[in-house]
């Protein structure tokens, strides 16, 4: 069952808009259709039941494009979102949001490639910046770098833990002329005038070289831990004294 064009009304929704194609018994969109949205939007593709169901395209009326999977009117398994910004997203979709794997390439180039969690970088991935060609490898929490990672540049690298976006404890330097520097990322103190309120800032870190060797095995795992213990040893002197 099918139509030539006809307008939608829903006893709950109201106007659903202009509709072009398969129905199923009950009248509802089914099969291949196209519609156009009480907002502009269109949509070419599949529907189940009258809702967006299977492959299709939206069209946003601010120029954003989505080619890819629906389930139950929502983005839902593989597919494609073209932001207005010219910024592209390919992969994994659940329930409207990215989440799984996908490639993500913003407007200045840069790519992330890797874990999505409800819209936000989490888990393992990539992210390339494209003026320097540095990037890191490693662990995210929604959004930011945290965990054992690793960040390239062009003739050295950094191998340690992160937090917050920013190296944290133990780590090493790894030169491309056959050596490396181990040391630890600490706070750095900062002093505070007489009189100032203290408010929460971004905890600032500096780097304390400990040792310069030849290139040796980095396990990630391995860093992790060795910072857990020299945690646990500094708390035993404070309290030994």
């Amino acid at each position: 069952m099918s139509d030539a064009g006809s307008v939608d009304f829903d006893d709950e929704q109201g106007y659903l808009g202009e509709y072009e194609g398969e129905r199923n018994e009950a009248g509802e969109r089914h099969g291949s259709g196209r519609a156009v949205l009480p907002n502009g939007d269109t949509y070419q593709g599949m529907y189940e039941n009258g809702k967006r169901c299977g492959q299709g395209t939206y069209r946003f009326k601010n120029g954003a494009r989505y080619i890819g999977e629906y389930y139950q009117n929502l983005k839902h398994g593989h597919g494609v979102f073209y932001y207005p910004d010219g910024s592209k997203y390919e992969g994994s979709w659940v329930d409207d949001l990215r989440q799984g794997h996908g490639v993500y390439t913003y407007l200045n180039g840069d790519t992330f490639d890797g874990e999505w969690l409800r819209h936000q970088r989490h888990g393992q991935g990539v992210y390339v910046h494209k003026a320097t060609g540095s990037q890191y490898c490693g662990s995210w929490v929604a959004g930011k770098m945290e965990g054992a990672g690793e960040i390239v540049h062009l003739n050295h690298r950094f191998q340690g833990t992160f937090h917050n976006n920013n190296p944290s404890g133990l780590g090493k330097y790894v030169f491309d002329i056959g050596c490396e520097q181990q040391g630890e990322y600490v706070p750095l103190d900062q002093e505070r005038m007489d009189g100032e309120e203290e408010e929460p800032a971004a905890v600032q870190m500096k780097w304390k070289p400990k040792s310069v060797s030849r290139l040796t095995l980095w396990s990630p795992l391995k860093e992790h831990a060795e910072g857990q213990i020299e945690g646990l040893k500094e708390v035993k002197t404070q309290e030994a004294n």
